[in-house]
């Protein structure tokens, strides 16, 4: 598996990405898995069966406060993705690993277990809901998509976000959830870690989780194997 560090990216720029990868690997022209890591800037997204109730601001209000909104194709309900949060993207052709849905979303979820546990958080999962919790607090979302066994989409991890975005919405579609941060559950816990260390720490950690969950090494790549914008 190829990794790439695609930094601060603009969410179209990289939805747009993540479907030109996926086409390529449908086609065999990515011959490789790839993740792609990131960050946006602030942006609300709305998943396949997202209910607009959910939502507690309207598209012109979001604006003001300066969050894009976008529907997209994969499943799951409203989620925040924005600064401060670690984004995952894998591009991977199940037929390599296991082709179940299923178990490649608990496979995410223990990306997430395995990263966070590197700084001291002990996480699980919630049964009956998709993503990672941390002493009832939701630490993490994912929501995938998948088109003859190659996905895209995946895991926002939040590692110093601020959390006040997230009162927009009903996050996931889930009343009454606190969400939460790798770097409030430290805080909350004694410690006062620096965020540029962190959010590093956690970056390498999640590399390794994904090599572990997956079982295939995954190098770090400077290059993308394929163009961050269409020729167009």
């Amino acid at each position: 598996m190829l990794a790439h560090d695609l930094g601060r990216i603009a969410y179209a720029d990289a939805l747009a990405l993540q479907r030109r990868a996926a086409a390529a690997r449908v086609a065999g022209e990515l011959t490789e898995d790839l993740l792609l890591l990131c960050e946006h800037p602030p942006v609300v997204t709305m998943g396949r069966s997202a209910k607009a109730a959910n939502l507690l601001l309207s598209e012109t209000a979001l604006a003001a406060r300066g969050i894009e909104l976008y529907e997209v194709e994969r499943g799951g309900d409203v989620t925040f993705h924005g600064p401060g949060q670690l984004v995952a993207y894998p591009i991977l052709d199940l037929t390599g690993h296991r082709q179940d849905l299923h178990w490649y979303l608990r496979q995410l979820e223990e990306v997430v277990i395995r990263a966070v546990a590197s700084v001291g958080i002990v996480a699980d999962r919630n049964p009956g809901k998709t993503g990672v919790w941390t002493d009832g607090r939701k630490l993490a979302s994912i929501g995938v998509h998948a088109r003859q066994w190659v996905t895209w989409h995946g895991v926002a991890m939040n590692v110093t976000t601020d959390l006040r975005y997230f009162d927009v919405m009903v996050p996931c579609g889930i009343a009454d959830v606190t969400m939460t941060s790798v770097q409030a559950e430290l805080t909350r816990a004694g410690t006062a870690p620096d965020a540029t260390a962190l959010t590093r720490q956690l970056f390498e950690a999640t590399i390794t989780a994904f090599a572990d969950a997956f079982a295939v090494p995954v190098l770090l790549s400077p290059d993308l194997p394929v163009p961050l914008r269409s020729a167009d």
